[in-house]
């Protein structure tokens, strides 16, 4: 009897301690006080833009027959459609190449002014330094044309040069970043070095006055000189070559005078702004059953941009 009342009181004591951990004051716990958690960098996205520039070489006599444009031309399509650059600066094309093109890569459209009389196609007369672009990746802004010379904004003959040159430029609206960029396309005076060398300043002035916003810029075209050639020393101290800059490159002539291996570097793609380059590529694989799709090699490069 004595033993049953013990448990009772053990019992008891337990049911009390159980309802007084429920019902009576609970211990202290540990706190922490609430702290906001530090935002994870927000990663951004990037992407990467294939600029090309390419010297098609003018309609003409070529001594190899082969190398005429009518023989030729089925070329040019199926290089730019394997490549699919999202937009390429284009060199010594004429009113008839223009539209052959456009008609034969579809997603693009273009802008160019004929040097000769400063009219589009199929009005134009001369050479178009043109500019195409991918419509799905790049929307254009604005555009237009100057002339290399002390009267940029007339058609006109510029210092020591053997013909009219020009600069066509425009500000590309690239769609999946959101970000603007401004792309201009020339070719230098093959005869008149200080054509050359004060064409090249002139394209540095203007991009400068049409670039307030410090956006993006790349320069595509045939610059008649070397690597090594004292006019595009200033170009250096503001841009920078994709050729050298990047980290997969090589170092093929652009100029192969019709042979394989060629005769010289003189064709540029420069870049600024840029959140960096992938690539780039001298293209010198047939296209289209064409060996040599022109006398210059066209060339690309792979830019990135960010979100």
């Amino acid at each position: 009897m004595r033993l049953f009342r013990i448990s009772l009181a053990v019992v008891a004591a337990m049911v009390l301690a159980a309802c007084g951990k429920e019902t009576g004051d609970k211990q202290p716990e540990d706190q922490t006080p609430d702290t906001p958690e530090t935002p994870a960098p927000q990663e951004h996205q990037k992407w990467t833009m294939k600029v090309m520039s390419y010297n098609i070489r003018v309609p003409s006599n070529e001594t190899d027959p082969n190398n005429n444009w009518q023989v030729r031309k089925v070329g040019t399509p199926a290089m730019l459609l394997a490549q699919r650059p999202a937009i390429f600066g284009l060199q010594e094309a004429v009113t008839d190449q223009i539209v052959y093109i456009a008609s034969n890569i579809e997603g693009y459209t273009y802008y160019g002014l004929g040097r000769d009389n400063g009219k589009a196609v199929p009005g134009a007369s001369g050479e178009i330094m043109a500019i195409f672009w991918k419509k799905s990746e790049l929307e254009n802004l604005s555009r237009g044309t100057f002339w290399l010379s002390e009267t940029p904004d007339q058609v006109s003959l510029g210092w020591d040069a053997a013909c009219r040159r020009t600069a066509t430029w425009g500000i590309f609206l690239h769609k999946a970043s959101g970000r603007q960029f401004l792309f201009v396309n020339t070719h230098l005076d093959h005869k008149g070095a200080t054509a050359r060398k004060e064409g090249l300043k002139l394209i540095v002035k203007k991009i400068q006055e049409l670039n307030p916003d410090k956006l993006p810029v790349v320069l595509t075209g045939d610059f008649n000189v070397q690597p090594d050639d004292e006019c595009i020393a200033e170009l250096r101290s503001t841009m920078k070559d994709a050729r050298v800059e990047a980290p997969v490159t090589d170092q093929f002539n652009t100029y192969n005078a019709w042979t394989e291996n060629g005769k010289k570097i003189i064709d540029f793609i420069w870049f600024s702004g840029f959140d960096g380059i992938l690539y780039y590529h001298t293209l010198r694989d047939p296209y289209g059953g064409v060996k040599l799709i022109s006398d210059h090699y066209p060339i690309t490069a792979g830019l990135v941009l960010k979100d």
